[in-house]
């Protein structure tokens, strides 16, 4: 994922590289170890989300770490342990850290380097091409390469044009570039959603209609195929368009002329067709759904959008676009942790750009001028094994405390539930009050109970701890202490 949320760590001694790099796994931090021999093979203009520096041989910075550190100023810099050089002349130095390590003192140190990363505003680089069509069809990958180079190809030629994908994957943007890079950019561009159209009322839509045509036709009125004359008529979601409208639309194509409903004037019309659908229409042929002479007709230069699960490296790209077009509309500035951008990156988008845009939105209203972390995103879009920033206010509890605190907050939810007779030793009959004159115990029934309640929670949440404290009502730690105590794996 392009290392946009990995910690770099700079350490000599190899033993001390092998437990910052299972502390820091076991917190959520991805992490690159390195000796400070090493320093070449890294790509220090990425944007790392930290740099952290232990032990180094000699006991001084080297001439080219010292060098590297002083033109990276964009990554926030801590050091760990009692070391003898010092690191508070640069710029980006957010804090130490001291040995041993402990959590809340690691989360507050990492909050730091967010904190630094958002005052930065993570900077994502831009296409090198400055073009209109660039700006538009923001990403980077080969796929929107691709798509870009065949508008390019089509743009000047008056060939119809289908374009596929999934729906939200920008159909209609790739529409409105093919326009404006054409020949009749000057001319109108035409948008019509033929399922979003009752079928009786479509052929007006598409051809007008005269005055007295049908109930309540009190004027005559152009159709959208008038109104894009010299232009281009987009016909979205074609696949859902009637099959009677289907043999209207294909003479079109092929004579360039219609006549208005209720009219008898053959009207001639001079517009480009750009179509899209997110249906397979080759199957709907088979099935007797679309027709196969219009389908030919349509697809003369098919063009398809990729899905945004198969761009992902796309998605900080369209994160910064998607979030200054909402700020120049007046929305207020937010900013995305690397570890979130990494945790939208393994979301799959059903819904594709248009709900990467929706969750935007949804982000400004809720964190305005705030730096956004996972623990701030919809549960669906919390990815890993991730702690929350902020250091537990309940550090010093004792096991008993956190114990009737995690009850409290399991019997909360009203969980229901069957007790299995053998360990409990309860009779099926009887309810969960009733207790047997042998008696039972009460930590056992308890700590089975806690611990069923816990392994389904991690079964329906596929072992992410972060995900399953949540469907429980619990913070991430309490539910670690939890399986630590009962010695349970994710």
């Amino acid at each position: 994922m392009q290392g946009i949320a990995k910690l770099l760590v700079i350490e000599d001694d190899a033993q001390q590289r092998v437990n910052l790099s299972n502390i820091l796994e076991f917190v959520g931090e991805q992490c690159e170890i390195v000796s400070s021999n090493q320093l070449e093979d890294q790509d220090w203009s990425q944007v790392w989300s930290g740099c952290i520096i232990g032990s180094l041989a000699g006991g001084e910075l080297p001439s080219k770490l010292s060098e590297k550190l002083s033109q990276s100023h964009h990554i926030p810099l801590l050091k760990v342990g009692n070391i003898a050089y010092s690191l508070e002349n640069y710029p980006q130095f957010v804090g130490e850290l001291a040995l041993p390590l402990n959590y809340p003192q690691l989360s507050e140190a990492l909050r730091y380097c967010k904190d630094f990363l958002g005052r930065q505003n993570t900077n994502v680089e831009s296409p090198s091409q400055g073009s209109e069509l660039c700006r538009t069809l923001v990403g980077q990958s080969p796929e929107i390469e691709e798509v870009r180079h065949l508008i390019q190809q089509v743009a000047q030629t008056d060939a119809n044009v289908l374009v596929l994908g999934e729906s939200g994957t920008g159909k209609e943007v790739v529409a409105r570039n093919i326009h404006y890079h054409s020949a009749r950019k000057k001319g109108p561009f035409v948008p019509i959603n033929c399922g979003a159209i009752p079928p009786e009322l479509l052929e007006s839509e598409l051809f007008g209609h005269e005055k007295g045509a049908f109930t309540g036709a009190i004027t005559a009125r152009k159709g959208r195929f008038e109104l894009a004359q010299s232009g281009t008529i987009f016909l979205d979601e074609i696949g859902d368009m009637p099959m009677p409208m289907q043999v209207k639309l294909l003479r079109v194509l092929q004579e360039r002329t219609f006549e208005r409903v209720g009219g008898n004037t053959t009207i001639k019309v001079d517009v480009r067709v750009v179509a899209a659908t997110h249906r397979n229409l080759e199957n709907m042929i088979k099935d007797g759904e679309f027709r196969e002479d219009l389908y030919y007709r349509l697809n003369v230069f098919p063009i398809e959008m990729p899905a945004l699960k198969d761009r992902k490296q796309d998605i900080p790209l369209l994160l910064r676009e998607l979030m200054a077009r909402l700020e120049s509309e007046g929305g207020r500035p937010i900013c995305f942790s690397p570890r979130a951008v990494s945790s939208l990156m393994e979301h799959p988008w059903p819904g594709n750009v248009r709900e990467l845009a929706n969750l935007i939105e949804r982000m400004i209203i809720l964190h305005p001028d705030k730096l956004v972390d996972v623990n701030h995103l919809p549960a669906k879009y919390r990815y890993g094994d991730i702690p929350e920033f902020q250091p537990e206010n309940n550090a010093n509890q004792t096991v008993e405390e956190l114990e009737r605190e995690t009850l409290a907050e399991v019997f909360s939810e009203n969980f229901q539930f069957e007790l299995d007779q053998q360990s409990s030793g309860i009779n099926g009959s009887q309810s969960l009050q009733s207790i047997p004159p042998e008696g039972i115990n009460l930590k056992e029934m308890l700590a089975d109970l806690e611990i069923g309640l816990i392994n389904q929670a991690l079964d329906l949440q596929s072992g992410v701890v972060a995900r399953a404290a949540d469907m429980l009502g619990m913070r991430r730690t309490t539910l670690v202490e939890k399986m630590r105590k009962y010695n349970l794996q994710r």
